[in-house]
């Protein structure tokens, strides 16, 4: 029976496989012309993400040009926050906009439980669709921004360099930003659930922007609502993994371990080996691959791919990039990536 589960999804829930699943965080966008093709006809992000027919057709473009061993719902992180009552755009140029940034106690009493079934159903319609046509050729991710990161943006307003305006709340009024925060918990946890409800089989926490705290403010700020998220849901999904990511993640390792994540996915700037060796034999690794590496040539690409797969040997790994794939990375790299991860097993015989 569980060899009819596709490969992903099998070494994310820890039994033996014969090579390292991959998949690209970012893998369906911008670098790929087909992606671009199909912006320039459709220019609004939120329809392309929002559409089911156009959200669903980018989810498959990896998939038809790479058979990666994932297919990720193209989506955003913040594509939940209409249904609670926070709108937002995404200007190509400048990132998310918050038309009416949280700073205030009434706004956060006046924002509404998320329903996905209601608001979000174009979700559950793209994922169940997606699992139709990968059947078990490939596992279908799901994901969600955390507590933190989505507070960063919806209090913020914006992308930030420095996050003043939501520290000055973690500082000032500290309970005021925990009430943010448990909201978007409940949330975020409900959100995932129906993912998974829909289709998702295995599903990645996105805290983006957490590597922006320092440890004992990530103990305060960050993990508790992740570590609630996860809790909620594997209340009643325990057997979906779940997956954390973190930007700038290599102060805060042993703290990601210990929010009941079943997956760690590195970023590029921890080397594997020391990664492995930080988090426990019982969390699994993903990454790490230096999205840069990918305006390299084949050779090279292919011998830091063999270097990662060999230093996590013996441990839960998924081989991913430590970040999304670059805008203007060559098509054929991505290629290469994909292959390398592929024929892993030779390539390491060949070295």
């Amino acid at each position: 029976m569980t060899e009819s589960l596709p490969l992903l999804l099998r070494a994310a829930q820890g039994q033996s496989v014969d090579r390292p699943p991959v998949w690209m965080m970012r893998q369906a966008g911008r670098y790929m012309k087909v992606y671009r093709d199909l912006r320039d006809k459709h220019p609004s992000f939120r329809e392309r993400s929002e559409n089911p027919d156009l959200s669903y057709e980018i989810s498959m473009q990896p998939f038809k040009a790479f058979k990666p061993d994932g297919v990720i719902l193209f989506s955003d992180i913040l594509t939940p926050l209409p249904g609670m009552g926070i709108n937002f755009d995404i200007v190509e140029s400048k990132g998310p906009l918050i038309q009416d940034p949280i700073r205030q106690l009434n706004q956060i009493n006046s924002l509404k439980e998320l329903n996905p079934r209601e608001s979000l159903s174009f979700v559950g319609e793209v994922l169940g669709r997606l699992r139709e046509s990968v059947k078990t050729e490939a596992t279908v991710l799901g994901f969600v921004g955390a507590p933190w990161t989505l507070a960063a943006y919806v209090v913020e307003g914006k992308s930030s360099k420095n996050y003043a305006v939501i520290k000055a709340m973690a500082f000032q009024e500290p309970e005021l930003l925990h009430k943010l925060l448990d909201h978007f918990a409940l949330s975020i946890a409900n959100y995932l659930k129906y993912q998974i409800e829909s289709g998702a089989q295995v599903v990645q926490i996105f805290d983006s922007w957490a590597g922006q705290l320092s440890p004992i403010d990530y103990d305060a700020f960050a993990a508790p609502y992740q570590k609630k998220v996860v809790d909620i849901v594997k209340a009643s999904h325990p057997d979906t993994p779940i997956i954390l990511y973190i930007s700038g993640s290599s102060g805060v390792l042993e703290r990601m371990a210990s929010t009941g994540v079943d997956i760690v996915s590195l970023d590029w700037t921890v080397d594997m080996a020391d990664g492995c060796k930080r988090l426990p034999q019982s969390i699994g690794i993903q990454g790490n691959v230096d999205p840069g590496l990918l305006f390299g040539n084949e050779e090279g690409i292919t011998r830091r791919i063999v270097d990662t797969v060999l230093k996590a040997k013996g441990r839960k790994h998924i081989l991913n990039l430590g970040h999304g794939i670059l805008p203007g990375t060559p098509e054929d790299n991505a290629k290469v990536f994909f292959e390398a991860g592929k024929n892993i097993n030779e390539l390491i015989e060949k070295n």
